[in-house]
């Protein structure tokens, strides 16, 4: 069958169920993976989409045949299968989910034995082949079992014996109708928070909002916190690897600014990994706290093999993934919440005392343009010779970071979705709002010219 590349992503597979993404695909992917894996013992877990049963069943048929040994771990956050994988000696774990995406979307998340993502340049271009060239074949004819596997239980008790409230925490969460619910509602109770919780049933249609939490699906949750007293928020994302905190007085925090506050809030000590779009805010907070900035690619993968390679203690991306050396470096929505109720349970100030005592920058959100698969290449190229022209200064290890007197601006192209995103930062607002404009009009400018060669 006709397999499109554009599925495979920089460090996940992804695409719209059954078009892009169905059972057949799955299949040949498990088996393909059992090559990276050389069979062994896998860890498989999913979401709570309306397809991932089925996409489940085939990757456990695949795995099977190709001669791996298949532990289930039923509906299980990310976070939870990655740290399974890593502490019951697993040679591997595929996580049927397409994390924040629409409900239409699935895909599946690969990890080696050692938690290591299967990424752009760390095994995808291989994966990809073997499922490509089709010459997949059963290995053994045998009836396997697929066993059943709790990796639940061990992590909330592993996360329990990390984390000490010295006394109850009101927090208010958004559990985004995911795969957090459950888990997240059990372990938070249990390390001594008072929750109220919204779309915390878990739904695969995500009839809350979307699966992505962003300052607008968290309008009711930061009108709840704000409106009753909770000492903070969070919203989760359908998979669980990300969390969004809100502060005291319903104040919606980036990744970013919401690291630079916890380093603010804690002793911290070490290398601190930041990705590429992070506002200089977080850099400058680095540096008076006596820690070591560390820069990264924007991604999941990067991160990962980022703060793992220099052994930094915390990390965390502006699109709210939170990475921690007690997690093997491990991004994880839970523990990331879990983390700033420790915090503000110790703390005799509120968040937003911290949050306001940040150095002030003037910041965008992420802002997507929908640019067509194939043109993004093209596109990128053509913004970085505009963007030279017109800075001071431009970096390019993640799409293109332009440097001006006043401020910067980053444009980079998505890694899971047809888009091409861009941010900027500025010492006042009229610049940030004539940076805005000069990102959109590069990137729509270089689209239409593209479209006219």
């Amino acid at each position: 069958m006709s397999i499109p590349e554009y599925i495979f992503k920089a460090y996940d597979i992804r695409g719209v169920y059954p078009d892009e993404i169905n059972e057949t695909i799955a299949y040949m992917i498990a088996q393909a993976f059992t090559e990276l894996t050389s069979g062994g013992r896998i860890l498989l877990g999913r979401d709570v989409r309306i397809s991932g049963p089925s996409l489940a069943n085939s990757i456990a048929q695949g795995l099977s045949d190709a001669g791996a040994e298949v532990f289930d771990a039923g509906v299980v956050p990310t976070p939870v299968l990655y740290l399974g994988v890593v502490e019951n000696g697993f040679d591997g774990g595929i996580q049927v989910t397409a994390s924040h995406n629409p409900p239409e979307w699935n895909g599946f998340k690969l990890v080696l034995a050692n938690g290591e993502t299967v990424s752009s340049g760390a095994g995808m271009e291989l994966l990809k082949e073997i499922v490509k060239s089709g010459k997949i074949k059963k290995k053994t004819s045998a009836t396997r079992t697929v066993k059943k596997i709790d990796v639940i239980t061990p992590y909330i008790n592993k996360i329990k014996q990390m984390i000490h409230l010295k006394r109850r925490v009101r927090v208010a969460i958004d559990f985004s109708n995911g795969a957090t619910c459950n888990v997240g509602k059990k372990l938070l109770e249990e390390i001594g928070c008072e929750i109220v919780s919204i779309n915390d049933k878990p739904d695969g249609t995500f009839p809350g909002h979307l699966p992505e939490p962003n300052s607008e699906t968290l309008k009711d949750l930061s009108k709840l916190v704000s409106t009753n007293n909770f000492e903070f928020g969070a919203g989760l994302d359908g998979d669980g690897d990300r969390a969004v905190i809100v502060d005291d007085k319903g104040r919606i925090l980036d990744g970013d600014i919401a690291l630079a506050v916890l380093i603010s809030m804690s002793g911290i000590r070490g290398k601190v990994v930041y990705d590429v779009s992070s506002s200089s805010c977080l850099e400058r907070i680095i540096g008076e706290k006596g820690c070591e900035p560390v820069l990264s690619r924007v991604g999941r993968a990067f991160m990962l093999r980022k703060v793992r390679e220099v052994n930094a203690v915390i990390g965390a991306e502006k699109s709210n993934h939170f990475y921690f050396s007690e997690l093997y470096g491990f991004d994880d929505g839970l523990f990331a919440v879990a983390k700033f109720a420790e915090l503000i349970s110790m703390s005799n100030k509120p968040l937003s005392y911290f949050l306001d005592n940040l150095p002030k920058y003037y910041s965008s959100p992420i802002i997507s343009v929908d640019v067509p698969e194939h043109l993004k290449n093209k596109v990128m190229e053509k913004i970085s010779t505009r963007m030279k022209g017109l800075s001071e200064n431009v970096i390019e290890i993640d799409g293109v970071k332009a440097y001006f007197s006043d401020g910067w601006i980053l444009i980079r192209p998505s890694n899971t979705m047809p888009q091409i995103k861009y941010t900027v930062e500025a010492k006042d607002s009229s610049t940030l709002q004539e940076f805005l404009r000069l990102a959109d009009s590069l990137i729509k400018q270089s689209v239409t010219d593209l479209l006219r060669e």
